[in-house]
């Protein structure tokens, strides 16, 4: 994987910063390491949701993992376009409307891959391909 790029799902930078599973934090970070990283504006905002509601952390917690993320990954604007693509996934898929949201998002900020437990391993969209990370060792 390394040197493509790939885009990191909601579920998947919450891995990395909780304590809940060890495996899939190690898994997560390692293939974030191993990876050229991207989250969208909408990763950022589920992933404080989380840390809100189920995680309880604090708001200077939240804001330093943010940081974090940001020195990390390359960011991707979720904008109107954005949206528009995601609704024409929407059509041809059927998939939840925030999970072809998130495909529009590694489509148009130039991914290989999208890394995610919420679709199915191995799909191919225009070009993307979906991997779930804890299913096998990436080659």
């Amino acid at each position: 994987m390394n040197g493509n790029r790939a885009f990191f799902d909601t579920n998947l930078i919450v891995y990395a910063y909780s304590d809940d599973d060890l495996y899939k934090k190690r898994r997560t970070i390692s293939v974030m390491n191993d990876s050229y990283c991207v989250v969208s504006t909408q990763v950022l905002n589920e992933f404080c949701n989380v840390c809100i509601k189920k995680q309880h952390k604090t708001e200077t917690e939240i804001v330093l993992s943010i940081g974090e993320i940001q020195a990390t990954c390359d960011l991707f604007i979720v904008d109107a376009d954005t949206v528009a693509h995601a609704l024409e996934i929407h059509s041809r898929y059927h998939f939840s409307y925030y999970d072809c949201l998130i495909v529009a998002s590694a489509l148009e900020s130039g991914c290989d891959y999208l890394f995610t437990e919420d679709l199915q391993d191995g799909q191919v969209i225009d070009g993307l391909t979906i991997r779930n990370i804890f299913m096998e060792e990436l080659t």
